[in-house]
């Protein structure tokens, strides 16, 4: 299913099976301090799709949660632009995030997605 933003923004779908975060697990993988992100290229130029995951090392279900969240606004405000046709992500949470502030998340996110270090 698309998630559409504002007028302009780029539409970007949601990994939801787990046959696709197992697929993209075959990607590459980069680390930072406050996620990892897995990247592969589907190789059909079609709409990129993202998904989010935090493990239990991370907190409880309201933290993880917020987690999530987080996540999930900062790619849809900021990051999604940087995303490339065909390609899927996985985004795995880490506690960090919790205590950065949200312009740190969203340049760091941008930054990792477009594959700069």
């Amino acid at each position: 299913m698309p998630v559409a933003g504002k007028p302009g923004t780029l539409v970007f779908r949601r990994l939801r099976k787990r046959a696709e975060f197992l697929a993209v697990r075959r990607g590459e993988k980069r680390r930072g301090r406050l996620f990892l992100l897995e990247t592969m290229d589907r190789g059909d130029g079609g709409t990129p799709r993202v998904g989010f995951t935090v493990t239990k090392k991370a907190g409880n279900a309201v933290q993880r949660n917020r987690i999530r969240r987080r996540l999930k606004e900062a790619v849809r405000l900021h990051a999604a632009g940087d995303m490339a046709p065909g390609n899927d992500y996985v985004i795995v949470g880490r506690t960090e995030i919790l205590t950065a502030p949200f312009g740190t998340l969203t340049s760091e996110l941008s930054r990792r997605i477009r594959g700069s270090r």
